[in-house]
């Protein structure tokens, strides 16, 4: 291709509807004897980012021929990337990405993301309508209909979207997304399953590559991603938690978790067998009731899932802040499934911000924003309750600090049991700093956390596949007061073999439960039933 057949104008105009690509007039007629498509680009009204559903024109393969290409995402599967050239695809993203970029004149936020994604698809049009021109001036026949619908759709999802794996983030029964390497991609569907996935770069290099593009061209909170920062966790539009890292590993590895149930309740993990009946009403009074929660459990077990089924049960007027190191509870987006409008009508998100570049004498990074500084700043805004989402390391300072500061906190952590979880938050703590002795860290932890719910994850091997189960298998009561650990433990609920935990025994100070509708004498039937002492 001529480089300079392609080099847009510096009077690019910032309306796209003036673009000469938009008045079929103006364009180039065919050679006598070719027939080649015209292209059109219509506004997104499905996704974020997603262009609408195909016209029949644009199915009949006549004029707007690429709208079908940028179309509804369902459907795609497999089929999105049949035929597609990748090489050229990363050439027109590369050339799409300069052109945008000149035509804002520089700063991304001189419009907002609907106006630039309209300008991109004027400047997909542009660059598909030269090689279509360019094929007819050589004498070779133009790309056919489907597949430059599928090059237009490929070129949009790798400049605003996620590329090749934008089908896959698409795909409702694909729950994760698991890359080791370019060409190495496991899928789990929300039915458990395990299968492998379709290659998602042509090399390891185009795929980090891609991954620092993305990282960079966030307009809020944009992440560093090099060798010098080879982390990267950040929140995807739709929800979905993307975590990758690169140069410290043999290949890039990279997650990404969808949440697909964002607007679940108690109720619903019931149905779907990850905790009974009785769980729900225990947990549904013990929230009411302002107990402190912490969810653990295994890597993709669920936490996230089960705390929004559990924050499900607050009252939509209450005054709830979350403090994230990326989005994800999304309490503040969730929607009233009856009236439409917001789930939590007093939610206020707040999510950390990573440094970039020199530390300073504080050894932070300039730019740094921390859950700790977040929080601090939260109490002044008037919360009720303050929900600090996964803790990992320090974010347990800020987890024992809305602990202390407020009754009703709900957290996650990693950990293989409930006991293990309650030594592992001591641990996070002490790791914190010199300051903070294995004394404090306990009575900090054990003084304000009332409840651990450990969620089991369970991989069972198939033939050529695999099977994830999840249910909640403990519940436990954590009370300061024993002189050697310093803590006192009781199950409420206990694990059993192949299922969710059975009632076992209910501690003196949970009783009161029965206020916020706990079924105390179902609890005590279940329990003798199962030989406990009540």
């Amino acid at each position: 291709m001529n480089q300079n057949q392609n080099e847009q104008p510096e009077t690019t105009p910032r309306d796209p509807a003036a673009l000469p690509l938009f008045t079929p007039d103006t364009a180039p007629q065919p050679r006598p004897g070719r027939v080649r498509s015209q292209f059109s680009m219509p506004l997104s009204t499905g996704r974020p980012g997603a262009p609408p559903a195909p016209t029949e024109q644009a199915a009949s393969g006549g004029a707007g021929s690429v709208a079908a290409g940028l179309a509804g995402v369902s459907g795609r599967g497999a089929h999105a990337h049949a035929g597609i050239d990748w090489a050229l695809v990363a050439r027109l993203r590369a050339q799409a990405s300069d052109r945008l970029s000149a035509a804002l004149g520089g700063d991304r936020r001189a419009l907002d993301r609907e106006a630039q994604q309209q300008l991109g698809r004027s400047i997909i049009v542009g660059l598909l309508e030269t090689e279509a021109q360019e094929a007819v001036s050589a004498g070779r026949d133009p790309l056919p209909l489907g597949l430059q619908d599928r090059m237009a759709r490929a070129v949009f999802d790798a400049l605003f979207g996620l590329g090749r794996l934008q089908p896959l983030v698409d795909d409702e029964a694909v729950e994760n997304i698991e890359i080791d390497g370019c060409d190495n991609v496991l899928l789990e569907y929300a039915d458990g399953l395990l299968k492998p996935g379709p290659a998602v770069a042509e090399s390891d290099g185009e795929l980090t590559d891609f991954l620092v593009f993305v990282a960079s061209r966030s307009q809020v909170n944009a992440r560093p991603f090099s060798p010098a920062q080879p982390r990267l966790h950040l929140r995807l539009d739709g929800g979905a938690r993307l975590a990758a890292t690169a140069w410290v590993t043999p290949r890039p590895a990279v997650v990404i978790r969808r949440h697909r149930l964002a607007a679940v309740t108690l109720d619903d993990l019931v149905a779907g067998g990850t905790i009974t009946g009785l769980q729900a009403s225990f947990l549904r009074a013990a929230v009411r009731a302002k107990k402190s929660i912490v969810v653990a459990g295994a890597q993709g077990a669920g936490k996230t899932t089960t705390v929004r089924a559990l924050c499900s049960e607050l009252d939509p007027w209450e005054r709830v802040g979350t403090f994230e190191t990326e989005y994800e509870l999304g309490l503040h987006e969730l929607r009233d499934p009856h009236t439409g409008g917001r789930r939590h009508r007093r939610a206020v998100a707040w999510e950390a911000r990573p440094g970039s570049g020199e530390v300073g004498l504080n050894g932070r990074q300039a730019g740094e924003i921390t859950l700790d500084d977040l929080l601090t700043d939260s109490f002044r805004f008037n919360l009720s309750r303050q929900i600090v989402g996964e803790v990992r390391g320090r974010e347990v300072l800020a987890m024992i600090k809305a602990m202390q500061s407020g009754s009703g906190s709900i957290s996650t952590t990693h950990s293989a049991n409930a006991q293990g979880a309650i030594r592992k938050l001591i641990t996070c703590a002490m790791e914190a700093g010199a300051h903070v002795t294995e004394a404090y860290a306990t009575r900090a932890i054990t003084e304000h956390i009332d409840l651990m719910v450990q969620v089991h994850l369970q991989t069972t091997s198939l033939e050529g596949e695999a099977r994830r189960d999840r249910w909640v298998s403990e519940i436990v009561s954590i009370e300061p007061g024993e002189r050697e650990t310093g803590y006192a433990t009781q199950h409420v609920f206990r694990a059993v073999p192949g299922g969710p935990g059975v009632a076992n025994v209910l501690p003196e100070q949970l009783r009161d439960l029965e206020r916020f509708g706990f079924d105390v004498h179902a609890f005590e039937a279940e329990a003798q039933m199962n030989g406990a002492r009540t």
